[in-house]
């Protein structure tokens, strides 16, 4: 018996060493953590249940058999972030580089299926260099196998990558699956080829950090939500997003006690908008004066900054908000903000999360631009996420609301709940001097008797009350009691049911 536990020991010291301590070490030197370090530091102390710690490739080409290592590049197992169950895997790039074997990606296979029978969610934090070359087929295969699991979870269980090193080739489509993805400033990287190739195939000198890294994929493409400059402010974050999120589909999101009176009024607000309605102001501060405790997560702070997305809460319980943003592109809507709005409004309403949408939208950004690349298929993707949502929704519209982008912006005729407008509203098709202009084309060179016919307009359009008579807006409120409102608007909806009809799945306009 003693043999047997000294061997288990030993056994245990070889699998936590990883790739050895030389590794281990340059590792530290690249200002990253170790895979085991990552996850001690995600989880509460001493919650992590390791699983599969001897688990060992199987392959015997290139000499492979004589260099086996426990583990094989990947920890995995359960513990709990703020007392609430997670399932984790993180890549050992101190073993093969983290490359992933068939016995690798079994050892994530195993605890993704485990998530989904329990209903706890997935954090993945990858470091690795992609698919281990010398299993061939088979490392694919294993990828694959990721990938299914990825496309079965989505919606049922919360999924979080976080990219702590490379992440190239095939090993990108399972984060880009995921609900989030982080990223870590001059450390991590994706990309599905890399700077050789393609300087080799279309003779462009890009970096591996201009090409797929954290700044490049949360400002430019997208593909990251948010970036971070260090490992251990990464993980720190993706504990906070969890308290803001369900464990799966069919719980409520987390409450958290508040001493914030949700009938709180913030007078500041009733001076926000300018009276110049061309003049911009930071919708973020309406944001942050209206939610519990001025706390508000923001995702994808970085990307198309005209919509701001994140998480908040209202009386303790978790709110998506999705916002248009005065001061960039004038709030306009264009693909890019487009995609970002569905995307989120999406996993809002696939994990009961309430949405809150403030609107101060003058339309679609016109040009050959957006329409070349599919304005009109990306603006449906945000309109058909707000037509086929079935959460709570509670709309605020601040300042303009004009033409299709009203429609879009959780309109009451797409099933808004409750959709309120400040005095300050102006709903209408489109701007009162753009308006005249079309409807009094032919007295275009009567400057005079247009700006009579603008000011007409806006009296008679630019204001919130030709839809409130229309009870397409439930009532105009005061800016200062909008935290109020909305409080009790979410209180009324708490037991909302709604449910679309069966079908195996929409058509959704990708």
């Amino acid at each position: 018996m003693l043999d047997i536990i000294d061997e288990l020991d030993k056994k245990r010291q070889a699998a936590r060493l990883g790739g050895g301590q030389k590794r281990i070490d340059n590792q530290h030197k690249k200002g990253k953590l170790t895979a085991r370090e990552r996850i001690e530091l995600l989880l509460d102390p001493d919650s992590f249940e390791e699983w599969d710690m001897f688990k060992e490739h199987r392959c015997t080409d290139f000499g492979m058999e004589k260099d086996k290592i426990p583990s094989d590049g990947v920890v995995t197992g359960c513990g709990f972030i703020n007392g609430r169950l997670v399932f984790v895997f993180s890549q050992d790039f101190t073993v093969f580089g983290g490359a992933l074997s068939e016995a690798h990606a079994e050892k994530i296979c195993k605890i993704m299926d485990h998530a989904m029978k329990v209903g706890a969610p997935v954090i993945g934090l990858n470091d690795s260099g992609g698919a281990r070359i010398q299993e061939g087929v088979a490392s694919l295969g294993g990828y694959a196998d990721v990938f299914q699991r990825n496309v079965m979870a989505s919606g049922v269980v919360p999924q979080i990558s976080m990219i702590m090193g490379p992440c190239a080739g095939g090993a990108v489509y399972s984060p880009a699956m995921t609900d989030f993805i982080f990223m870590v400033k001059d450390s991590s990287y994706m990309f599905v080829t890399g700077p050789d190739v393609v300087k080799t195939v279309t003779h462009e000198e890009v970096t591996a950090e201009e090409l797929g890294g954290a700044v490049t994929h949360s400002s430019k493409s997208g593909v990251s939500d948010l970036a971070f400059e260090n490992d251990v402010e990464a993980l720190t974050y993706v504990r906070r997003l969890m308290n803001y999120l369900p464990s799966n589909n069919r719980e409520k999101p987390p409450t958290q006690q508040t001493e914030d009176p949700a009938d709180r009024f913030d007078m500041s607000l009733d001076t926000l908008i300018p009276d110049n309605p061309n003049k911009p102001y930071d919708m973020k501060e309406l944001i942050v004066k209206v939610v519990d405790d001025s706390e508000f997560f923001e995702i994808q702070t970085d990307h198309a900054k005209n919509i701001i997305t994140g998480f908040a809460r209202m009386s303790g319980s978790t709110v998506g908000i999705v916002a248009n943003q005065p001061m960039v592109l004038a709030g306009c809507l264009d693909i890019k903000s487009s995609i970002k709005g569905a995307r989120f409004v999406r996993f809002c309403d696939a994990f009961n999360i309430p949405v809150i949408t403030f609107v101060d939208v003058p339309g679609f950004l016109p040009g050959t631009a957006q329409e070349y690349n599919g304005i009109i298929k990306h603006g449906a993707k945000l309109l058909y996420a707000y037509a086929e949502c079935t959460v709570p929704k509670v709309t605020v519209i601040t300042r303009k609301a004009y033409g299709g982008a009203y429609d879009v912006m959780s309109s009451k005729h797409l099933r808004g709940d409750v959709n309120f407008a400040w005095p300050s509203a102006e709903i209408a098709v489109m701007g009162p001097k753009g308006a005249v202009e079309i409807i009094f084309r032919e007295e275009k060179n009567d400057l005079e008797k247009l700006a009579r016919r603008e000011a007409e307009y806006k009296e008679k359009f630019a204001n919130p009350f030709v839809a409130g008579s229309r009870g397409f807006i439930d009532d105009v409120v005061m800016p200062h009691c909008t935290r109020k409102r909305i409080c009790r608007s979410l209180a009324m909806l708490t037991n909302k049911k709604l449910e679309n009809p069966w079908r195996k799945h929409g058509n959704i306009p990708l």
